[in-house]
């Protein structure tokens, strides 16, 4: 499995929408390589972030891992590509990248306006701020003239200006791109507090270490942060490919099929079940795929509370609003039939 360096093709958030084409194939393109194109942050703990074997894990990495399974049976056929947040919807607009699982935000400008499609909501999330301890600061109101760091090309710094406007209070922005800079800005006082998704300042403790200890997570969330697998437009059948690969893991988790129990669901009766395993019903081929797509996404990274507890509560946020609908939540599943 190959990480490949962060995207040089382009220095901006995103340039005109391209006209949607009928002629974009992006599975046969995938198929005819050999491997799957997923760009992912690269260095984000519980997100996408490679291990002491340079191998991508997180809950993102493994979204990223699904699609492959379900298109060629094997997670390992993926490559991904570190990309920033300016870089992002470029790469995926040249076809760079044939999909982003980077915690990027769905929201209405993004999909209209940059030729790009989410196929699923895999996280909801909002976004909040991180202040060093020593400040005494215990909620955000109390920033009134902060210096206040946030990522270049993110919804972040709308936001950010927003609630600043709204509560008039006066703001010093800094504006960074990477977050070793992040890292760095706050390590050396150059900023008051850092304002991103909840899941990204928990994230970015997690890889300070013990000076990760020094920072306290306000209690405000001021956004609504729905991250999602962002496409290509003009090509529907990979758009649904993508999203009903996540519906599969969702699926999975309602019928309590799990990476480890998979295989004693090969010969069920219950009807749902056949058809989740491809035992009966044409679900793969309405897709493009092999019947047993569904199952080898299971085989491969699990349901979605399998790739949660893997990932992202090991940063110690709760699933909250993330958990299935019966469970409290708001995530289900459409029928798979």
């Amino acid at each position: 499995m190959t990480i490949a360096p962060p995207s040089a093709q382009a220095q901006t958030q995103g340039g005109p929408s391209p006209s949607p084409s009928d002629k974009i194939d992006t599975l046969g393109a995938i198929k005819a390589r050999g491997y799957f194109i997923c760009g992912v942050a690269g260095d984000r703990p519980g997100f996408s972030f490679p291990d002491s074997k340079g191998v991508m894990q997180g809950l993102d990495a493994d979204i990223c891992r699904s699609v492959a399974a379900a298109i060629f049976g094997d997670p390992e056929k993926v490559r991904f590509t570190s990309l920033t947040s300016l870089t992002r919807f470029p790469a995926l607009q040249s076809g760079e990248v044939d999909m982003l699982a980077r915690f990027t935000t769905w929201t209405l400008t993004r999909e209209a306006s940059l030729g790009l499609d989410v196929a699923s909501v895999y996280f909801y999330d909002g976004q909040g701020f991180m202040v060093k301890k020593s400040l005494g600061v215990k909620s955000a109101l109390e920033l009134d003239g902060a210096t206040v760091c946030v990522n270049q090309g993110s919804t972040g710094e709308a936001n950010m200006v927003d609630f600043f406007r709204s509560h008039n209070l006066g703001l010093k922005p800094v504006v960074i791109e990477k977050i070793e800079q992040i890292r760095d800005a706050l390590s050396s006082n150059r900023c008051d507090a850092y304002t991103n998704d909840a899941s990204q300042l928990g994230s970015l403790k997690l890889s300070m270490g013990p000076a990760g200890d020094e920072y306290d997570l306000l209690p405000e969330i001021i956004s609504k942060e729905p991250l999602g697998t962002f496409v290509r437009k003009g090509d529907q059948r990979f758009f649904d490919i993508v999203r009903w690969t996540y519906i599969a893991m969702l699926t999975a988790e309602e019928l309590g099929i799990t990476k480890a129990n998979i295989v004693t669901f090969r010969n069920t009766r219950d009807p749902q079940n056949q058809r989740f395993m491809g035992e009966t019903g044409d679900l793969g081929a309405a897709l493009g795929l092999d019947a047993q797509w569904a199952a080898n996404v299971i085989k491969a990274v699990g349901n979605t509370a399998e790739l949660w507890d893997r990932s992202i509560a090991v940063l110690g946020i709760k699933r909250g609003v993330n958990r299935l609908l019966k469970d409290g939540g708001i995530q289900y599943a459409p029928p798979m039939r």
